[in-house]
């Protein structure tokens, strides 16, 4: 730092100093006001002189209507994907899901009638009842507890007379 003083600055009028301050507010408001920035950019298309002397102003300006547009394009992009995501939940609750509900349940439906037990008679139940209606097999079966108890017991043709393991169980009946 030399010691000697600086030069003095030439005296400003009040409008000149009110002219600056009015440029510096342009300089922060055009970045967030596309209107102001438009107009700004108008005034200074008019008149190149200020344009030359006020050139990062005029940049800015162009930059705060680009960074406008961008922002625009942006938001219409993600306008139309919302709308057209809430119209496709729309017509995917109002058509396309009771339609598929129903066709589901009446699939489930037969899902459901597929997992009840059958309603036929065991085929091995249904043997022992013809073998157990057969006269050979009830004299066999009679000889057999003859030999067994060693009691003389009459042959039937009936289900009365066979041995009670032989016999199906309430459970085996009621499937």
């Amino acid at each position: 730092m030399s010691l000697e003083k600086a030069p003095p600055r030439p005296k400003r009028s009040s409008v000149e100093q009110e002219e600056e301050r009015a440029w510096i507010s342009f300089y922060r408001r055009v970045g967030n006001d596309p209107a102001l920035a438009t107009e700004v950019l108008v005034q200074l298309d008019c008149d190149p002189q200020m344009k030359r002397m006020h050139l990062a102003l005029y940049l800015c300006c162009r930059q705060s209507l680009q960074m406008n547009r961008e922002r625009q394009a942006r938001n219409k992009r993600i306008g139309q994907f919302v709308r057209w995501l809430c119209a496709g939940l729309t017509r995917q609750l109002l058509a396309k899901w009771p339609k598929a509900l129903v066709r589901n349940l009446s699939r489930g439906s037969a899902v459901a009638v597929e997992c009840l037990p059958e309603t036929r008679i065991e085929p091995a139940i249904a043997k022992a009842n013809q073998l157990a209606q057969d006269p050979n097999l009830a004299n066999a079966q009679a000889n057999f507890l003859q030999q067994r108890h060693g009691v003389a017991v009459q042959p039937a043709a009936t289900n009365d007379a066979i041995e009670p393991a032989m016999q199906p169980t309430a459970a085996q009946k009621a499937a």
